[in-house]
């Protein structure tokens, strides 16, 4: 099942960071205003994997699949289309946009900026999946395979942008460049806003813990300040999952002196969507308090959550999950120790709620994994909703 390793954040319980006020309610509905706006817009489905949750003897088990997000198999033209609108203004100036990617941003930003009437351009880190690269060029952006990793792929596309007068379109934040991150985080809200509506609109027990997928951090950041603007006392438990090559926020909170962590090397996982070494000084400002436990884990996890998911118990939807989707979450709730489960607080009773942030966006990975096709026809995959 892979190997695990969980850091109780020693940070939990402080005083939450003035910035989760950016991420409010209000602004989730201003953004899910935004993006009802566009024509391509619908409503992701949040699926209830009851058999999943009795086998993994807890009380419920939630997915909110944003694989078919605007039909680009991944939540990131939630951000990217926002940002854009936001900083575009509709103002008829023709404008590049550029940013550094593992995949899903780079083809959210792709796809927004052809719906906008722009351009894009986009670097790539080294290694990346050719499936990947085509994706984002089928969408008109001129996409550019670096020989850097992750984080250097970061820093030269900031080199580019400021030397052909391009406007940086990143989801990580550094001292100077806070404005548009925050806008990405902002367009994301929309799916958790979605989530807790459908919720609500099913009655479904309050969610006792969230699970999280990390990179940088924005995704989870995001999500973590809304759920604790919204909800306060009564938010979840928050869970920040990484896998072991690229785990920032684990080792910051393991680091223990209050400061982030960063990771070097080729970040070499499986898990392309969350190989990053550098954690968003903005998502570690609002992950520090809010974040219950940081999980650690090899690319065998994900590969796990992806087969169980693919293969789903009776009566449960099949969810089709990519390497840094819901599959983790399900990969590390399937290998959990009854030690585990007790210092998480999982029992019974306990529901979660995990987001699929990708579906299979390398297809050839997911057959290679699940040893079977991808996406069903829409008519079957969206058949079994919350109701």
């Amino acid at each position: 099942m892979g190997n695990m390793k969980w850091m109780a954040n020693p940070y939990a319980g402080e005083r939450p960071s003035d910035l989760i006020e950016l991420f409010s309610w209000e602004e989730a509905k201003r953004a899910r205003k935004f993006h009802e706006s566009l024509p391509a817009y619908a409503e992701t489905p949040l699926y209830s994997l009851g058999g999943l949750a009795r086998s993994f003897g807890i009380g419920g088990l939630y997915v909110k699949d944003e694989s078919e997000r605007f039909g680009l198999h991944a939540f990131k033209g939630l951000g990217a289309s926002y940002a854009l609108g936001r900083l575009h203004g509709g103002s008829g100036e023709t404008v590049t946009f550029a940013t550094a990617t593992d995949g899903n941003h780079g083809k959210g930003l792709a796809w927004a900026a052809r719906e906008l009437g722009q351009r894009a351009v986009v670097f790539l880190p080294a290694g990346s999946a050719k499936e990947r690269v085509d994706a984002i060029r089928e969408q008109g952006a001129d996409a550019r395979v670096t020989e850097l990793n992750y984080d250097d792929t970061v820093r030269l596309a900031e080199e580019e942008a400021a030397c052909n007068g391009w406007v940086l379109v990143q989801a990580t934040a550094w001292t100077g460049y806070e404005k548009v991150p925050r806008l990405i985080m902002q367009g994301y809200l929309t799916l958790i806003d979605e989530a807790f509506g459908q919720l609500e609109e099913a009655s479904a027990p309050p969610v006792t813990h969230l699970f999280l997928q990390a990179g940088v951090g924005s995704f989870a950041a995001a999500m973590a300040a809304y759920v604790a603007a919204r909800l306060g006392k009564d938010a979840p438990k928050i869970i920040v999952m990484e896998p072991d090559k690229a785990d920032c926020f684990y080792r910051s909170a393991l680091k223990g002196d209050g400061a982030a962590a960063e990771v070097g090397g080729d970040l070499d996982t499986m898990m392309a969507g969350l190989a990053c070494g550098v954690p968003s000084p903005d998502a570690w400002a609002i992950l520090k308090p809010l974040v219950s436990h940081f999980a650690s884990c090899s690319d065998e996890v994900s590969t796990n959550g992806m087969r169980i998911l693919s293969r789903p118990s009776a009566g449960d939807p099949r969810v089709v999950s990519g390497e840094s989707g819901a599959a983790v979450a399900v990969g590390l709730l399937g290998g959990l120790t009854s030690v585990d489960r007790e210092m998480l607080g999982l029992d019974a009773s306990s529901v979660v709620l995990a987001v699929n942030t990708e579906g299979d966006t390398d297809p050839g990975n997911f057959r290679r994994i699940t040893g079977g096709m991808g996406a069903r026809p829409q008519i079957e995959r969206f058949a079994r909703r919350v109701e």
